[in-house]
């Protein structure tokens, strides 16, 4: 604020000589008293120090100087009131400036300070200036700190003390001092000169806003103090804080022009608390996209649970970006998992409903559910207690019964649950240090296209990214690291999970997962794995390796190109089925290419694989895989095979496979050389009218001989008498007890070497 708010204001009281009647005995309010025609007033007209001025004889114990008019007082000016006074005659009495506050009603502003210091007199004939600074900012120096009620005033002198005194006035001057608070050249606004209040009780959200309507591209600075905020609150200006800020949960701050999470931190001075206001103006339809953490650490002692954090804030699908800097625990039991047990019925004709739950109260949304007949990463995607019901992420597959369950709720930094809707949220170079304690992201249970890049993810106690519902659509996540906090575990005693998903097409590039129980456990279709590098072994000798990558969807359409697996097994199941037997209007495992990776293993017995097809129930088989170009590497005592059947609940139905490509694949370490199909040279010694040809260790997951593509002689077929045998053979598929063998038949004995193209499905 300066002088040029104030120049077309008239701030000078015209001089006593003007006439008194501009000059009010009481408190220059319109009607009052005025000093004209008073036997004790006179205008003297040349006093050797003052010239013309006013002479008053002191009769009343307070007698009051007061101008009529109507001095305006702006938000964040500053007036100084003086005027020169002398004793001449008579008790000398104490002189003080006066004024009196008006509101925008002509009413008088109560419980101000009004008057400025006492001054004595000293001696007749000497010249005393009195003075006080008026302003709406208590600063040091103002005298008389008005706020923003007040819109004018009534100034003069008061005159106090012993009566029968004479004294002179010279003039009274009201002149603008705002430069002596806030230079020109200054480019800062003071929130205290629009009556703010650092004492934590009064509200001075209208100070603020008149603070940011003047500031005009000019930095806010708020000083030191408690300063209360009781609504909704925007700040286009740049803002600097040295004060903090205290604000009803519902209320929001945005801060337009210094969006950024350290401004935040300066404003509320907690870590979590300035997080959770940012989060709040975030998402709360501001005109910034990102909030930049500006390479801090933020210290969170609690999750960050958008339902509690935005009251009110239901639904969002809008690009918003999180970026650059660390989010760290401080632990604490703000961060315990909640644990629950109940007993529960489940309907396989209502397959994502478990009913009659008792202790349902103590059941939160968003626990994973653990129990007989409960697949991986099936979670409570919400709760009707009234009803006693909870809606599950997944069927069951253990079919209809009354059964007991567990239900873990896991604490994540980041938690969306409980929104209606969440859509479009990203994380950016950021590392999360989860400490062995919290999980990192929980999803919304419905929306679309979160994306999680460059970043780190140290040390979740439980998982990384979660989906209860159908917000993994379109998931994102390049570039970053999982570390997990169960590194110095063997395999099969880590329980964490780097991520889940249950809706469609997710995207998960050139990662790295280290050490997770499981690196993904993923459910729908079309997913895209790229590029990543996920590795689960332990330092022990000969250990039990585990999956890694489960894919609970059997029609997944799913691509798995370019990764190096690392001691862990991709297993292919129908765990998410209601009614795991195969029916007739529904697809089997199919759909899935796997390409281009780089699969190794150290240090594991003979029967470990790494592919595994796992039926949860029978009659089912495959209709589409393709497992090409892949390099497997064995580091170690050699294995038998890259690939198997896990016959835990049911074996696959082999006379249906169809269209299966196990082709351009690389065995180092592997005793069996698997291709689909396959082909292979056959010799007969001795002339035999049917040869039969085993295909048991070279066809995938030892499927029959279903099909010959081609037989061809790479040598003289002979009879027994050596003579030339020129006829076309044919062929019996599917022989032996386990229909793994073919026989080539002859018209007559023959022997000789063939090379045969065979098959263990139905192609196309």
């Amino acid at each position: 604020m300066n002088i040029a708010i104030t120049a077309g204001l008239q701030l000078m009281p015209p001089g006593f000589a003007a006439g008194l009647s501009a000059w009010s005995r009481e408190y220059g309010t319109p009607g009052s008293a005025t000093w004209a025609n008073r036997a004790n007033a006179a205008i003297i007209a040349a006093d050797p120090d003052f010239g013309p001025c006013l002479e008053i004889n002191k009769v009343d114990t307070t007698t009051r100087i007061r101008f009529m008019g109507e001095t305006p007082i702006l938000p964040g000016t500053y007036l100084r009131v003086s005027a020169r006074v002398k004793a001449v005659a008579g008790p000398r009495p104490a002189v003080r400036i006066g004024g009196w506050a008006g509101d925008g009603a002509r009413n008088h502003v109560t419980g101000l300070d009004e008057l400025g210091d006492d001054v004595s007199l000293p001696d007749y004939g000497q010249v005393v200036e009195v003075s006080a600074i008026v302003g709406t900012g208590d600063r040091r120096g103002v005298d008389m700190a008005w706020g923003a009620r007040p819109i004018y005033g009534h100034f003069g002198i008061d005159l106090i003390g012993t009566n029968g005194g004479t004294v002179r006035i010279e003039s009274v001057r009201i002149e603008d001092v705002t430069s002596v608070f806030l230079r020109e050249m200054m480019d800062i606004v003071d929130v205290r000169d629009y009556g703010a209040i650092g004492d934590g009780r009064a509200d001075n959200h209208a100070a603020f806003v008149a603070a940011d309507k003047a500031a005009n591209g000019r930095v806010i600075v708020v000083p030191e103090g408690t300063y209360k905020i009781g609504s909704d609150l925007t700040i286009r200006a740049p803002v600097r804080f040295t004060g903090k800020l205290t604000m009803p949960r519902a209320a929001r701050l945005t801060l337009m022009g210094s969006f950024d999470y350290p401004t935040y931190a300066e404003a509320f001075g907690d870590e979590t608390e300035a997080m959770k206001r940012a989060l709040q103006a975030l998402f709360g339809y501001t005109d910034h996209i990102e909030l930049n953490l500006r390479g801090r650490r933020v210290d969170l002692t609690e999750p960050l649970v958008m339902t509690e954090i935005a009251p009110g804030l239901t639904e969002f699908s809008a690009r918003r970006l999180i970026c650059n800097g660390e989010f760290r625990i401080v632990d604490g039991p703000a961060w315990n998992t909640n644990l629950a047990s109940s007993q529960a019925t489940y309907d396989a004709n209502q397959p994502t409903t478990l009913s009659n739950v008792a202790n349902i109260a103590n059941i939160e949304a968003g626990s994973l559910i653990t129990g007989p007949g409960v697949g991986r990463e099936v979670y409570v995607r919400e709760k009707n207690v009234g009803a006693k019901t909870l809606t599950l992420s997944q069927p069951l597959y253990g079919g209809s019964g009354t059964r007991t369950y567990t239900f873990q709720r896991f604490r994540y930094m980041f938690d969306f649950l409980g929104m209606e809707e969440m859509s479009r949220v990203n994380f950016a170079d950021i590392e999360f240090s989860l400490g062995g304690r919290a999980s990192f992201l929980m999803l919304p249970a419905v929306g679309q296209l979160f994306h999680v890049r460059d970043c780190y993810i140290s040390g979740p106690g439980d998982r990384g990214i979660t989906s209860v519902g159908r917000a993994c659509q379109d998931l994102l996540v390049d570039r970053c690291q999982f570390l997990s906090s169960e590194m110095s575990l063997t395999a099969q005693a880590r329980k964490s999970v780097a991520i889940n998903v249950n809706a469609n097409d997710a995207k998960i590039r050139d990662n790295r997962f280290v050490r997770f129980g499981t690196f993904m456990v993923a459910s729908g279709t079309g997913h895209l794995l790229v590029g990543n590098h996920w590795f689960q072994g332990d330092d022990t000798s000969s250990g039990k390796r585990v999956p890694g990558l489960v894919i609970a969807q059997k029609n997944c359409k799913m691509a798995i190109t370019g990764n190096y697996i690392d001691n862990n097994v991709i297993e292919w199941t129908n765990e998410y089925d209601a009614v795991p037997d195969f029916g007739p209007n529904e697809y089997s495992f199919g759909g899935l290419s796997i390409s281009g990776n780089h699969f190794t293993v150290k240090r594991v017995l003979s029967d470990f694989s790494w592919l595994s097809v796992k039926p949860y129930g029978t009659g089912h088989h495959i209709h589409g895989l393709t497992v090409s170009n892949n390099v497997f590497l064995v580091i170690g005592p050699k294995i038998q095979r890259v690939e198997k059947v896990d016959t835990s609940f049911a074996d696959l139905d082999y006379s249906r496979m169809r269209n299966i490509l196990f082709d351009g694949n690389n065995f180092n370490g592997v005793l069996d050389y698997i291709a689909n199909p396959i082909q292979i040279k056959h010799s007969q010694a001795t002339a035999q009218a049917s040869w039969v040809v085993p295909l048991t260790d070279c066809l995938p997951f030892h499927g029959w001989a279903k099909n010959v593509d081609s037989v061809t002689a790479v040598s003289m077929i002979q009879n027994a008498g050596n003579g030339r045998v020129t006829e076309m053979p044919w062929v019996r598929t599917q022989r032996g007890a386990k229909k793994q063998n073919l026989q080539i038949e002859w018209a007559q004995p023959a022997k000789g070497t063939v090379t045969i193209r065979a098959r263990m499905d139905e192609p196309g």
